[in-house]
């Protein structure tokens, strides 16, 4: 395939900046946390007409507790190659947010609740798409966009099918926001959250405390074992978040619980930590003890394929003279199922910003039409080997 001049690439996707912008803005008014199913909802139809407007075939996948999720086809739907793309549609942010935390433009930035992380990496795919139209480019690939409700909340409706999806797939690129310098990331840690029970006896804290067994106390000794499983040096680390226990200070607590988060950087360090809860026998006679959850996320190494995957990527982005960079981070996305499955996944393809989750949330506008410039490239360009 001929592909257009980098001026004229470039061109077309700068253009479309004040588009985008007004894109992210109507994506962002339409508020969409994860537990809301009707607003997260809105935001899907508005995506898929959208996408329609663009020329795919879109498929709704009907959830009884969270929102839809949505599955688009674009490209060339009988080629035998497939490229997945990944974005959510929930964000963190309850309903009424934009009443204290309005959108708005300063120094070339967007701020607003979701802007980030993640409709700022939807506005990219949507720029990516609506470029390529413009320069009459098609990828040679049949694309297949996911756009997933529960991403927040740990993608427990939608992992199925993003795995399903991603084994069809010769390369996965995940839209989630990239480093603040812009840098995609080539690693995530895998995330648990694992529930340490602790079954013990009430009694009479001052007439008769020899009777109880304190869950409370039981607890405290796991935690310090909990604590010894941490390993800095590797990635891992192990945090006691909650604790819930007793009702009385007269009364020998029969009950306590902690919801433990943990991190890990490596498979090895992952089936370690999981071993290790599962081995947790208690300290006190009489004590019984229950352990819940576990690992949610796998870990997306940074491994062989990793790196030739993003070295191909850098080489593309050099095509539009742009220098691409990696890192990584301790938070977890849906690119962690792709990787672990051993699909070539770039991520943190999104805008440039900061602030997840938090108050200054925010995207730089001038990196709206570029990254949507990289993600067409990646597209249209990316050869399977």
């Amino acid at each position: 395939m001929e592909h257009p001049s980098r001026a004229a690439w470039m061109e077309t996707f700068l253009g479309l900046q004040d588009e985008l912008v007004a894109l992210l803005r109507e994506l962002t008014v339409r508020e969409s946390p994860t537990t809301e199913k009707a607003a997260v909802d809105r935001l899907g139809e508005f995506v898929a007409d959208q996408l329609r407007d663009l020329g795919a075939r879109v498929e709704r996948i009907p959830q009884e507790t969270v929102g839809d999720h949505w599955i688009a086809t674009w490209g060339d739907p009988e080629a035998s190659t497939q490229i997945l793309t990944l974005c959510h549609l929930d964000t963190v942010w309850p309903l009424g947010t934009l009443a204290r935390m309005p959108i708005r433009e300063e120094n070339g930035r967007l701020y607003g609740p979701g802007v980030f992380d993640m409709k700022g990496g939807i506005v990219v795919l949507l720029g990516a798409m609506r470029g390529l139209l413009a320069l009459g480019v098609r990828p040679p690939h049949r694309i297949r966009m996911l756009f997933t409700s529960d991403e927040e909340t740990g993608s427990e409706t939608s992992r199925p099918l993003i795995e399903e999806e991603a084994r069809r797939s010769h390369l996965v690129l995940c839209l989630e926001p990239a480093l603040p310098d812009g840098s995609l990331k080539t690693f995530r840690k895998g995330v648990a959250d694992f529930t340490v029970v602790a079954y013990g006896r009430s009694a009479h804290a001052g007439a008769d405390p020899q009777r109880g067994i304190n869950a409370i106390e039981e607890l405290a000794y796991q935690i310090l074992r909990l604590r010894g499983l941490a390993d800095i040096r590797r990635g891992t680390t192990v945090t006691v978040g909650v604790i819930r226990g007793g009702t009385r200070p007269n009364v020998v607590p029969e009950y306590a619980e902690m919801v433990v988060d943990v991190r890990v950087a490596t498979r090895a360090e992952m089936d370690r930590i999981e071993r290790a809860f599962r081995a947790l026998r208690p300290v006190l006679e009489g004590a019984r003890l229950e352990v819940r959850g576990g690992f949610n996320r796998p870990p997306m190494e940074r491994n062989a394929q990793m790196v030739a995957t993003f070295e191909r990527a850098r080489a593309i982005a050099a095509e539009l003279g742009m220098t691409l960079t990696e890192g990584g981070t301790g938070g977890g996305s849906d690119a962690n199922f792709t990787a672990a499955l051993g699909i070539p996944t770039l991520d943190g393809l999104g805008a440039i910003g900061n602030g997840a989750h938090a108050l200054e949330e925010h995207v730089r506008i001038d990196s709206l039409p570029q990254r949507a410039a990289l993600v067409a490239a990646l597209l249209t360009r990316w050869t399977v080997l």
